[in-house]
């Protein structure tokens, strides 16, 4: 069940043929066996893609894709794709406009003007869900909160729902107690990035000091602190997870995560959001280290790892406050604030997925935004439900199925029920027959460390 796959990262978009029409929707309208096939092309040079099958059961999915190319798509890969129209929803999703792959800015105005012209070709729906992944999810939650009749339900799958400003700076104090930890003397530009090509290079440097630091005990220990302010979980890779008391494995896991594929991927999107944002957001300067990791839940394993390398857990957690002087630009931080954080006040129905172990969209943001919603009031609204898989948005169709039916069941009824319990879920789920899938589990996701917002 848990064999490992190919971890499906947000830039890795289904590949969809469209041609752009430049005048009214319908100028994009092709003819297929299977069904109608929309493309568009909004008033912001935002393009857009649909697919209505044949019996269409008058359900629209609203599909917001993750961070990556700004290429239109309306379902989150092929397979899943297919499936949805073989059941008989309506897919359209869009590109998103503007000069950065961090498109928070026009991407909930996209999708819902995408919707808007689709609606034009087929009629008002019976149902309009928003569907978001990754950054994606994002997009769903601020659709969420701004619906205005124009959506009845959301689905965010492996949602970056605690927003920019609380990923920019755990993924910065990860990144800062690697470099000053385990390289003092190698100074790694960590913020501000010029260029794309600089991001990339300061993610080759960094990866290199935590795979070398992987040799000795102290290494190690360092790299459990720096992966424990990052939220890093501790399974990468094989069928199962380590045992919870075999903190070694865990951080050889962690090690293998942030080398080869978390290091790489988050500071070079740092690049791009900082492009978006006008500046850096995040910071260091202030803060209390301690106090920051006495929240994490891999503290037992930190603590094990410096008792075990005869480090003090105390001395590099003094150092790191210490010699914190990074600073946030404030007009960075007001941009996106306003374009890429959530408020937790909901106007339609939402349940969120993540899989318990995410390298990307660590599953602690989920506890982050239900602080959020109920903190908003917006409760009876909100569910949340887990996967034992490690991935960033490694679902598979039946387990995508199986919530979106949960989801239909809470817009047609007015309530949840039980199902968004996992042996509701999962049973929905065998019951598609669409294949093997990861199953859900009762899970209470860890604190998040640290949002700062």
């Amino acid at each position: 069940m848990h064999q490992r796959r190919v971890l499906r990262i947000a830039i890795a978009a289904i590949a969809v043929t469209f041609v752009v029409a430049s005048v009214a929707p319908s100028a994009g309208a092709t003819s297929a066996a299977a069904g109608q096939h929309y493309t568009g092309l909004l008033a912001d040079g935002a393009t857009w893609v649909a697919d209505v099958p044949p019996s269409w059961n008058g359900t629209i999915i609203l599909y917001s894709h993750g961070f990556g190319p700004l290429t239109a798509q309306d379902a989150p890969d092929a397979t899943t794709q297919a499936d949805l129209l073989g059941l008989g929803y309506a897919l359209v999703g869009s590109s998103y406009s503007g000069s950065s792959w961090w498109a928070l800015a026009s991407a909930a105005k996209d999708q819902f003007a995408s919707l808007a012209a689709v609606e034009k070709l087929t009629g008002r729906p019976r149902a309009a869900i928003a569907w978001g992944t990754s950054m994606g999810g994002l997009v769903s939650a601020e659709e969420t909160q701004d619906s205005r009749g124009r959506i009845d339900g959301t689905l965010t799958t492996c949602g970056l729902v605690a927003g920019a400003l609380s990923l920019n700076n755990y993924q910065l104090d990860g990144e800062y107690a690697l470099n000053e930890l385990l390289a003092p003397g190698q100074h790694i530009q960590l913020v501000r990035y010029a260029t794309a090509a600089q991001a990339d290079a300061a993610a080759t440097a960094l990866a290199a000091v935590t795979a070398g630091a992987q040799a000795t005990a102290q290494g190690r220990a360092r790299i459990a602190l720096g992966a424990a302010l990052l939220n890093e979980p501790t399974w990468f890779s094989g069928a199962a997870p380590p045992s919870p008391t075999d903190y070694p494995a865990q951080e050889q896991q962690q090690a293998d995560e942030l080398s080869n594929f978390v290091l790489p991927f988050i500071m070079g999107a740092r690049y791009q959001i900082e492009l978006a944002a006008g500046g850096n957001s995040s910071f260091t300067r202030g803060v209390d280290y301690a106090q920051v990791v006495q929240r994490s839940s891999f503290l037992p394993e930190v603590k094990s790892l410096y008792r075990a390398a005869g480090l003090s857990l105390d001395t590099d957690l003094a150092i790191l406050t210490r010699n914190a002087d990074i600073t946030a630009d404030p007009g960075a931080i007001a941009t996106l604030a306003r374009t890429s954080m959530v408020t937790g006040r909901l106007s339609v129905p939402e349940l969120d997925i993540h899989t318990i172990d995410d390298q990307l969209v660590p599953v602690e943001q989920e506890n982050w935004y239900r602080q959020r919603v109920t903190r908003a009031g917006s409760s009876p609204l909100f569910r949340q439900a887990f996967v034992e898989a490690t991935g960033h948005c490694n679902f598979q169709p039946a387990g995508y199925i199986a919530a979106l039916r949960a989801l239909e069941y809470r817009l047609d009824t007015g309530r949840w029920g039980d199902v968004t319990q996992p042996d509701v879920l999962n049973a929905a789920a065998s019951a598609t027959g669409l294949g093997a899938f990861d199953p859900y589990i009762r899970f209470q996701p860890p604190a998040l460390v640290n949002a700062r917002s």
